[in-house]
C-alpha cells in the first residue's frame, strides 16, 4: 500500500463503538458519523500484513473487522480512514480509535491499545510518586565550570552535553542519580540507549528512583543518550562504538564520581539501541560488564539497502559465524511474541551460550513498542543489576 499517512488524530469518541474482546478474537469498529467513507482498514503490529485487515460495513453506519486473537497481552493500533472520491492512489488519514480513550505513547505518534484480560502493567507504574517526578528534564544543566548544577545534592535528572570529537559533535543526554545522592558518590552506572525516549515514553527514570528507594537495586546513575544520527550511529558503527567508549563515558567520569571497575557499568538498548551496544562490547571489550538487549536488531543473511543496514547485516554475520572473538559476560535479552526479529535473536542468543556467555532469552507477549521494553524491565533488569552490584 503506496498512500501516504496525512494525518493522525483522535477522532470524535464514541463508548458505543469500543472494541470488543472475547477469548478468542477481537473485534474492532468504527461508526461512520457521516464521514462519507470509502474503506477503513487496521493498522497494527501484530500480524501481517501491518495495514490491515479491511474492515466491512456492518448496520447502523459500523465499519467492523474481527481479528482471532493474537498471542500478546496488549495491542496497539490505530485506524486508516480512505474517504469517498479519493483514488487509492491518494492520501490516507490515520486516526486514533475514538471510541477507545486507552493510549500509549511513541516516536512516531500515539497509539490506541487494546489491553486483554491477560495483561497487567509493572508494579512501579501504579506505584505512588517518584521523587523525580518532581525533578523533570531540564531541572538542572551544567554550570560554567562543568560541574552539575541543581538542587547541590547530586540527585535528580540533569541535561549534559558530553564531547564526542570522533563523531564531530556533542552527545545529548540526561544524567540520572538518586535523589539523596552526591556528585561525588562513586556509583555503578547504567548506559542507556534511546534514553531520552526511554525517558518520555517509558518513564525509566521513575522506575529508577522507585527501585532505588526500595532496595530493589543498589544506589547507581544513569546516563541517558539521545542520539545524533541514530541509523549512522547505532548501526554497528565503529566510530560510535570508539566515541562512547573513549570520550562520552571518560567526560562523564569527569563529571560524576563512578565506580572504574567494569562490571559497574551495564548497558540497556532497545532495537537498533541493542544491536549497538552488542557491537560496542565487541569493538571495546571491558566497556561494559553486562547488557540487557531487547528487540535487537540483528538483522542480516539478505541483501539490504542502506550502507548502515549491510554493515548491520555483516557484524550479525560475523557473530553467528563465531568469527568475533567472544567476550563473556552477563546478556539479559527480551523479544516480543509476534517480533520478526524473535528468530533472529533466538539465533544469538544460542551462539552467546555456546560462547560462555552467561545469557538469558525472555520472551514477552507483545511486539516492538516502548511500553512492551517497560514492562520487561521488572523483574530482570534489577536481578541483572543486583547480580553484578551487590
Amino acid at each position: 500500500m503506496d498512500r501516504r499517512h496525512t494525518t493522525t488524530s483522535r477522532g470524535r469518541r464514541r463508548p458505543d463503538a469500543r472494541p470488543l474482546i472475547t477469548p478468542e478474537s477481537v473485534t474492532f469498529r468504527y461508526l461512520d458519523d457521516g464521514d462519507d467513507l470509502r474503506a477503513v482498514s487496521l493498522v497494527q503490529e501484530v500480524v501481517w500484513p501491518r495495514e490491515g485487515p479491511p474492515f466491512h460495513r456492518a448496520p447502523d453506519g459500523l465499519w467492523e473487522v474481527r481479528l482471532p486473537r493474537p498471542p500478546v497481552d496488549r495491542m496497539e493500533y490505530r485506524f486508516e480512514l480512505i474517504h469517498a472520491g479519493e483514488s487509492e492512489e491518494g492520501s490516507a488519514t490515520l486516526v486514533l480509535d475514538p471510541a477507545n480513550p486507552r493510549i500509549a505513547p511513541g516516536a512516531f505518534g500515539e497509539r490506541s491499545v487494546v489491553e486483554f484480560p491477560e495483561y497487567s502493567p509493572p508494579w512501579w507504574v501504579e506505584a505512588g510518586p517518584a521523587a523525580v517526578d518532581r525533578a523533570p528534564a531540564g531541572d538542572g544543566a551544567l554550570a560554567g565550570d562543568g560541574a552539575l548544577a541543581g538542587d547541590g545534592a547530586g540527585g535528580g535528572l540533569f541535561e549534559l552535553a558530553l564531547p564526542a570529537p570522533t563523531l564531530g559533535t556533542e552527545q545529548p543526554c540526561l544524567l540520572w542519580s538518586p535523589p539523596s545522592s552526591d556528585a561525588g558518590d562513586e556509583l555503578p552506572l547504567l548506559v542507556v540507549l534511546d534514553g531520552l525516549e526511554f525517558a518520555r515514553f517509558a518513564g525509566l527514570p521513575r522506575m529508577l528512583d522507585l527501585l532505588v528507594a526500595s532496595g530493589e537495586v543498589p544506589p547507581m546513575r544513569a546516563l541517558l543518550l539521545h542520539p545524533v544520527k541514530r541509523e549512522e550511529d547505532y548501526s554497528a558503527s565503529p566510530e560510535f562504538a570508539a566515541s562512547l567508549a573513549q570520550e562520552i563515558l571518560p567526560a562523564l567520569s569527569e563529571i560524576a564520581a563512578l565506580r572504574a571497575e567494569p562490571h559497574f557499568r551495564v548497558g540497556l538498548g532497545a532495537s537498533l539501541g541493542g544491536l549497538a551496544l552488542m557491537h560496542v562490547h565487541s569493538e571495546h571489550p571491558g566497556v561494559f560488564g553486562g547488557l540487557y538487549l531487547q528487540s535487537s536488531s540483528f538483522l542480516h543473511g539478505r541483501q539490504l539497502p542502506s550502507e548502515n543496514l549491510a554493515r548491520i547485516s555483516s557484524f550479525v554475520d560475523d557473530l553467528l559465524a563465531r568469527s568475533l572473538r567472544p567476550s563473556p559476560l552477563p546478556v539479559v535479552m527480551t523479544c516480543g511474541t509476534v517480533e520478526q526479529n524473535l528468530g533472529n535473536n533466538r539465533a544469538i542468543f544460542a551462539v552467546l551460550g555456546e560462547q560462555g556467555y552467561p545469557a538469558e532469552l525472555h520472551v514477552v507477549r507483545d511486539a516492538h513498542n516502548w511500553i512492551a521494553w517497560r514492562d520487561a524491565w521488572t523483574p530482570h533488569l534489577p536481578a541483572l543489576l543486583r547480580e553484578l552490584w551487590a
